[in-house]
Order: structure tokens, then sequence, then C-alpha cells
């Protein structure tokens, strides 16, 4: 089993992340933000990791350190799970609609991280996510994962371009981790 389990504490948040790569979809998410909590159980589900998440933070300032280090956290728990990279795919991409909206991911788990985002919201907030802390996630993530990200979504409706960039992620990621073969996929021989 491809699994990892990491928590992490600071002044300013308490996570908790346990992943399981090779899993069947279920999660169970709190980290007292509604529309964060919907899209990491969606990208549980799309992905068939087994995810757990206990996250606490400073809310009473606003969502930015909780989103920020559960990004840190899962980037981390996501290298951990994948262990010396033996046998995955490595590459992985997918074109994901939602209504009006359609969002469309490719990823590299080569061990170099990199952020490109290309995403333009209308309002500043779903529910009590701010609509800015969706580059500043995926950024934490990408970056503690050791994953090159390139990350597009057009659309009209907020919720659903954030939906359907995370259920992209998820499908990239899921075919990313995928074992089909042996060996590491580089000329370098380690990733």
């Amino acid at each position: 089993m491809r699994t990892a389990n990491i928590s992490r504490k600071t002044n300013e948040t308490d996570i908790k992340i346990k992943l399981t790569l090779d899993g069947t979809g279920s999660s169970d998410i709190n980290t007292g933000i509604g529309f964060f909590d919907h899209m990491l159980t969606s990208f549980a589900r799309h992905g068939n990791f087994d995810l757990s998440i206990a996250a606490r933070g400073d809310l009473i300032v606003d969502e930015h350190h909780l989103i920020e280090d559960t990004g840190i956290v899962l980037g981390q728990v996501i290298a951990m799970a994948l262990g010396d990279k033996a046998g995955i795919s490595r590459f992985g991409e997918a074109r994901i609609p939602m209504d009006e909206a359609l969002a469309e991911v490719t990823l590299d788990l080569g061990g170099r991280s990199y952020l490109m985002l290309s995403a333009g919201f209308g309002s500043p907030r779903v529910g009590e996510f701010n609509t800015q802390m969706v580059k500043h996630f995926f950024e934490s993530l990408a970056e503690n994962a050791k994953m090159n990200l390139h990350a597009t979504v057009h659309g009209e409706n907020d919720h659903h371009m954030i939906e359907a960039l995370f259920k992209a992620f998820a499908y990239a990621l899921r075919r990313a981790v995928m074992i089909d073969g042996v060996g590491v996929k580089s000329t370098k021989g380690v990733l």
C-alpha cells in the first residue's frame, strides 16, 4: 500500500493528513471551510485516493494560513506515499468540463516543482473560500510534492471553474501515480 500520514503543527494551524494512493475514493475531510472541504472530497473521489484531513487554523484571521498549510502537507504526503517513484507513469493529464467551465491539468512527478496556472475568477469568494487562494494552494502543493503542474480553467461560474480544476487535478494525478512498469522513468535513473 502506498500510504503516508503526516502531521504539521504551527502557531497558526494544526494539520493531519493521511493519504492512500491506491484507494477507493473514500474521504473524511474537515478544514472548517465548507467549499474547501467539498473540493478536497471531490479530489479524493475522482482520484480514487483514500484521504483523511483534519485541519484547524486561525480562521478568525482569515483562511489563508489553513489553506496554504493544507497544500503544504498534502504535497508532502503525496511525495511520501510515492516513495522512490519506481514504476509510476510519472506524467498525467486531464480535461474536465463542468457545465460552462473547462479545466485542463498536465503534471509531471519528475522531482522539479513549478506551477503555471491560468485562471481568472470573477468574484472574490465562493462561500467562505477566497478565490485568490486557489493559486496559493496549488503552489504550496506543487512545491512540496516536487511536482511540475500546469493548469488552465475557463468559464463564467467560479464554483464550476474551481471544481473542474480540482477534478482535473485528481484525474491527472491518478494517471501519473499509476504503476505501469518497473524502474524509474528517467534517463537519470532517479526522480
